[in-house]
């Protein structure tokens, strides 16, 4: 364990250690052995790094580890603290780059795909700027790193360098940029002047006599301009990021992107807002029930999609308005289930998405309508399939059978039962896309016959039945992350213990 003097630089290296390594993957992208390992060991070190943060903040939470870079002006810092959410965030992440790494290996050799070097110097930049993100101290470090985080990422959406790859990088970057500079931005300026503050603060920055139309407007420009969050009608670019390599698509969807957008939506209901002074804003319910129909609407769209990356794409959309929607139900159970379902989507989405690219590279097949009897070739790839699709749906025993519950009891207790019952219709709805995909895969004739007739692209899978699973460090990191399912359904006491960290201290009641 690191000592206390050296715990803030413990969180300073953590933040520039993958930028470090982004360098050292230039210098060595002439060797792919060298380049990957420079990779995976600096993904080893990093876990450690944030491991040790964890521990330290976990046995005294009531201490402060915490880093200044730069003082712009009096009280406008880029400065860093650790603290739990960010904790939760910093481990998932870390924890995943290692994953993710492990799987681009098998499949960017599989694949045979091309830049190789640059696609692991960009997810290192990328992970650099997800550490920012999860142990930013205010609203403008978090800012700063986020904007990296969207410019590092460009050039994976744009990594096959098609046409069709450019224009959805076009989207991808208009998007995002369009949002958080018109929305998210105006929305800090006017926190600091509005609350004198913006700094990330147990409770919230604003008085409690803050006028309530200004506070919901703000509320307004913080939810639309955290793009990354994709509440409709500004999600079209996580669609149209499906472009990309399968690894930059675990990496939109369960490690950095869309990850650092639920995360800023709850670190901001939070520690600016406060959950005692959200129920009182007028706009919260506007967005709570645009959230709603954001869950309900992409889900739609997902059983109408029959290319695997985009009804997981839409899943990933209807999923995230989980996570806002937990934020802005503003109670103790909600935001707790937020905060779990921050992990949970992590580990089942990038599971699936694992799977997709696992599917492309060994069968090359990314449409679900040519998947069906595919288990007898992939068993292992299919059955974590299988098992992360339990945790999108939220039923044991995957990890998201927690976050669900939690959400669903925030709903109860604050007597939003309409959003209750669109929580109970989306999981149908999840059963409804995520199952028949490998039910259909080792049951291609469901429950039938098998003398009755089959179609022939059945007949085609079953009469080359010979396993075909992923390249080997592909597969280790499917049964890795379908085992961290499971594993954290068993045990989510470390997930729990920090989700209920961050709202242990609270500020004064706030009442209209």
């Amino acid at each position: 364990m690191i000592s206390d003097m050296n715990e803030s630089l413990i969180l300073q290296l953590a933040i520039v250690l993958p930028l470090l390594t982004s360098a050292l993957i230039i210098a060595t992208g002439k060797n792919p052995n060298v380049r990957e390992g420079v990779t995976i060991v600096s993904a080893l070190v990093l876990i450690y790094f944030v491991f040790n943060l964890y521990s330290a903040f976990s046995n005294d939470p009531n201490q402060v580890i915490s880093a200044l870079w730069w003082e712009l002006i009096p009280g406008l810092t880029i400065s860093f603290k650790v603290e739990a959410l960010g904790v939760l965030f910093a481990l998932i992440a870390s924890f995943l780059w290692l994953v993710t790494t492990s799987y681009a290996i098998g499949y960017m050799r599989g694949h045979g795909e091309k830049n190789q070097t640059r696609f692991y110097c960009c997810f290192a930049v990328a992970i650099a700027a997800v550490m920012g993100i999860a142990f930013s101290a205010n609203l403008f470090t978090l800012f700063i790193f986020y904007e990296v985080l969207t410019l590092s990422t460009y050039p994976l959406v744009t990594h096959a360098g098609t046409e069709k790859a450019k224009k959805s990088g076009r989207v991808y970057l208009g998007i995002l940029l369009t949002t958080s500079i018109l929305f998210l931005l105006s929305a800090i300026v006017s926190t600091w002047v509005v609350a004198g503050s913006v700094e990330f603060t147990a409770g919230g920055v604003f008085s409690p006599d803050v006028d309530k139309t200004i506070a919901g407007v703000l509320l307004v420009l913080f939810v639309f301009g955290v793009g990354k969050a994709a509440i409709m009608p500004f999600h079209r670019w996580l669609p149209a990021a499906m472009v990309a390599p399968t690894p930059v698509s675990a990496l939109l969807h369960a490690v950095a992107v869309v990850k650092a957008g639920v995360f800023t939506i709850l670190k901001v209901c939070v520690f600016i807002f406060g959950i005692d002074l959200l129920p009182s804003l007028a706009t919260t319910d506007f967005l709570l029930y645009l959230a709603a129909a954001t869950v309900l609407l992409s889900s739609i769209v997902a059983m109408r999609q029959d290319n695997l990356k985009l009804r997981l794409a839409y899943s990933t959309v209807s999923q995230l308005g989980y996570v806002t929607i937990g934020a802005l139900l503003a109670s103790e159970s909600a935001a707790i289930g937020s905060a779990l379902h921050i992990a949970a989507h992590a580990f089942g989405k990038i599971t699936l998405f694992f799977c997709a690219g696992a599917i492309l590279v060994s069968l090359h097949k990314s449409n679900i309508s040519e998947m069906r009897g595919i288990g007898r070739q992939m068993p292992i790839t299919m059955a974590a399939f299988f098992i992360a699709s339990l945790s999108i749906i939220g039923v044991p025993p995957a990890v998201g059978t927690w976050s669900k519950w939690f959400l669903l009891m925030g709903s109860i207790e604050t007597e939003h039962y309409i959003i209750m019952s669109v929580l109970m219709i989306s999981s149908l709805l999840n059963i409804a896309y995520l199952i028949p995909i490998p039910f259909h895969a080792f049951f291609p004739n469901g429950f039938t016959n098998k003398g009755e007739a089959e179609d022939s692209a059945i007949s085609d899978v079953q009469s080359n039945s010979q396993i075909k699973e992923a390249p080997l460090p592909s597969l280790i990191a499917i049964v890795i992350t379908a085992t961290g399912c499971i594993a954290l359904f068993i045990y989510p006491q470390p997930l729990y213990e920090l989700a209920t960290a961050m709202l242990e201290t609270r500020a004064v009641n706030y009442a209209e």
